[in-house]
């Protein structure tokens, strides 16, 4: 569906106003029934902002009220699979609801231009079919995009997007967001621990998203791949620290492992609570967050 084949009643439906923040998938790489993999919804007046694209994505954009070929654009912290395994369905998706004439841009690291390119190359069969069979597709998804380096800046629209490097090694680079917009501003910093670059996204944010494992619990389990997280991960003292450090207005607590029940959300927030004063945001997928 074309922006131009909306009705009234659609538009007030995609379309808000302000900032908000939703958080599509909070889950992580371990499968649960009920969190989606890793990603963000950003809504700012009526530019959609994706941030990242874990499994089960397209579905909870559906839930938050869009679709892809609403989204201005796909934002890419790193290439880890839990966070980009569902871009093939984003491209897809968005390439046959605009029959074709939408171009999808896509915002990431340094490998980012050579990923989309190979997702392309896996879909060739699938693209191939619908080419025969639909007449308005006479060529494969439209997708532009732009690589990154740590500390570049631009516009999305009229949301103003500020970069710094992260740290998840030896995932590098790994990038963190700012966004701006008509005086509100949401940091997302995807994987990383406590930085420089993360402090400074941070800083003063109406809303500062974390992904976050409870490094207590984690310590307990006799799972060497699993203790392999806990460097390269924020834990959720450490995220509330830097809440703390950074002036950020609200805390939201994302990708989190393992992953509570909503039972365990009070005991979350309180250990966060030890360490920051400020509003603490935890639940389950498309949880919303208005600024």
């Amino acid at each position: 569906m074309a922006d131009s084949e909306l009705c009234e009643s659609d538009w007030h439906m995609y379309y808000g106003v302000g900032m908000e923040v939703i958080l599509t998938g909070t889950g992580s790489p371990i499968p649960d029934a009920n969190r989606a993999g890793p990603s963000t919804l950003l809504k700012a007046g009526d530019t959609h902002i994706l941030v990242d694209c874990g499994r089960g994505v397209v579905m909870r954009l559906a839930g938050a009220g869009t679709m892809p070929p609403f989204l201005a654009a796909v934002v890419i912290t790193h290439l880890h699979s839990d966070h980009v395994c569902a871009l093939n369905d984003v491209l897809t998706t968005h390439w046959v609801m605009t029959q074709g004439n939408g171009v999808l841009k896509v915002y990431g690291p340094p490998g980012t231009a050579e990923f989309v390119e190979r997702q392309l190359h896996a879909l060739e069969r699938d693209i191939g079919y619908r080419i025969a069979h639909h007449e308005p597709l006479t060529e494969g998804p439209r997708v532009q995009v732009t690589e990154l380096n740590p500390g570049d800046s631009f516009a999305i629209n009229d949301v103003q997007v500020t970069t710094a490097a992260t740290m998840h090694e030896p995932v590098a680079p790994t990038i963190g967001f700012r966004f701006e917009h008509e005086g509100k501003t949401a940091a997302l910093v995807g994987d990383t621990i406590p930085c420089d670059g993360v402090d400074a996204l941070a800083a003063d944010v109406d809303v500062y998203v974390q992904t976050v494992v409870r490094r207590d619990i984690v310590e307990q389990i006799p799972n060497v791949m699993l203790q392999d997280i806990l460097d390269y991960h924020s834990g959720v003292v450490e995220a509330a620290q830097t809440a703390t450090r950074t002036g950020a207005r609200r805390l939201a607590l994302t990708h989190m492992v393992p992953a509570p029940t909503p039972e365990q959300y009070p005991e979350w927030i309180a250990r966060a609570g030890e360490h920051y004063s400020g509003e603490i945001i935890i639940g389950d997928d498309l949880t919303s967050i208005s600024l």
